[in-house]
């Protein structure tokens, strides 16, 4: 998947989740003539902005919704390519940081700790396309290795 990410990123599983989960939101079509790179640009801060960006401050509500369609992404994407729901649980404190999981079933299929929330994004869509699909690539094998835990 990897590969994909890199030659197309708007082709793999976690970015089409990405753009359908942000365009689920608009429920009065004021979105439709945005392209998908569009969209997703909310998603990329280059170094040079986040370098302009405080190294301790708190994540406004723009920026927790963002981290949470991201994981809801993944969800999405993992369901999409293994056929096993996955749902995120997202537990940030004011700071942001904390914690986020995917649960398939009764297994855990992704686990991860969050920090400096406010700086969240990535370089370009590539990199955006690569993250996402390296946890759902993650989350996959796990669901293969356990498939009674996945689908319990």
């Amino acid at each position: 998947m990897s590969e994909t990410a890199e030659a197309d990123p708007l082709a793999t599983p976690f970015l089409q989740s990405l753009v359908a989960r942000i365009r689920a939101e608009d429920t009065f079509g004021v979105w439709d003539r945005k392209s998908d790179v569009d969209l997703l640009s909310e998603y990329i801060v280059t170094k040079e902005q986040r370098r302009t960006i405080p190294i301790i401050g708190d994540p406004d509500p723009d920026t927790l919704a963002r981290v949470e369609k991201f994981y809801q992404a993944i969800g999405l994407a993992i369901e999409r390519v293994s056929g096993v729901m996955a749902s995120p649980m997202m537990k940030m404190s004011h700071e942001g940081f904390g914690r986020v999981v995917l649960i398939a079933g009764v297994l855990v299929v992704h686990a991860r700790s969050l920090r400096d929330v406010h700086r969240f994004g990535f370089n370009d869509l590539g990199a955006l396309a690569k993250e996402g699909m390296k946890a759902v690539d993650q989350a996959v094998a796990m669901i293969e290795a356990h498939p009674t835990l996945a689908r319990a």
